[in-house]
C-alpha cells in the first residue's frame, strides 16, 4: 500500500486534477483508505470510507480545490 501512496503522491499535479473529476475521484477516496491503514488510524478509515459512497457528490469539489492550491489531496492523517 505504501507503493500505492507513493506512486499517486508523486503523479505530476495535472494528473492529480484530472483524477480529481467527479467519476475519476475513486482513486483518491481509495488512497485515504490505504493512508489510514497504512497509518492504523480508525477514525481515518472510517471517514475515508465515508468519502466513497455518500461524500462522492462533493468531495471531488475539495480535491480539485486542494490539487489546484496546495498541488496535492488533503486528508486528515
Amino acid at each position: 500500500m505504501k507503493n500505492l501512496i507513493n506512486a499517486l503522491d508523486n503523479l505530476p499535479w495535472l494528473v492529480k486534477l484530472i483524477l480529481c473529476l467527479p467519476a475519476l475521484d475513486i482513486v483518491w477516496c481509495i488512497s485515504r483508505v490505504c493512508r489510514s491503514l497504512v497509518k492504523e488510524n480508525l477514525l481515518g478509515v472510517v471517514l475515508a470510507i465515508l468519502t466513497i459512497i455518500p461524500g462522492a457528490t462533493f468531495v471531488w469539489v475539495v480535491d480539485i480545490l486542494c490539487v489546484l492550491v496546495n498541488k496535492k489531496i488533503w486528508w486528515i492523517d
